[in-house]
């Protein structure tokens, strides 16, 4: 299967937790269905990409990026690439590359859906963000990439400012998710 195909067998079958998640999930199969490109960065309309929350080990800790474009704390996240086969190995790979840290074990998901716009294609383009949660080994130490400003560990329920509210949501689910499982 093709990662346009995993995508939207992701998302057909993805249950979203609120209406404003279910009209995204929708209008994010539709856009898959009308764009053969809307995995690729080329895609100008808009394009999927991934993003994941890396949690410590036992789910109290978010890692989070200042992002050097976005100005804000955000989780690890980025575009498709060519040899990426499913929206979870996208998730997993920028998780790792952005926070250098091996061993990440993904969460199931998706956890969650954002839309936001974004810099790709001026004067905008649209970010349909697949969101996800990782765990870190214990004891894990993260590395800055050159994709980051900072790059630091925060408690989940304090997260800062400037953030977003899709952080914050991402961070408490993905401690939910890890606090079912085990």
């Amino acid at each position: 299967m093709s990662l346009h195909g995993d995508a939207l067998a992701v998302l057909s079958s993805w249950t979203a937790p609120s209406a404003e998640e279910e009209a995204l999930r929708e209008s994010f199969v539709e856009h898959l269905r009308a764009h053969d490109d809307a995995m690729l960065r080329a895609c100008a309309p808009g394009h999927l990409t991934a993003t994941t929350a890396v949690l410590s080990h036992d789910g109290r800790r978010v890692l989070l990026t200042l992002h050097p474009k976005a100005g804000m704390w955000l989780p690890m996240g980025g575009h498709c690439e060519a040899g990426d086969r499913t929206l979870a190995e996208v998730a997993l790979r920028e998780a790792v590359e952005e926070s250098g840290i091996p061993g990440l074990e993904l969460l199931p998901g998706p956890l969650a859906l954002d839309r936001h716009q974004v810099w790709c294609h001026p004067p905008h383009s649209w970010h349909l963000d697949v969101e996800y949660a990782a765990v870190a080994p214990a004891g894990a130490e993260a590395v800055i990439s050159n994709e980051s400003l900072d790059l630091r560990w925060f408690p989940v329920e304090e997260i800062p400012e400037p953030s977003d509210e899709a952080t914050r949501r991402l961070a408490a689910r993905g401690r939910a998710t890890l606090a079912t499982l085990g």
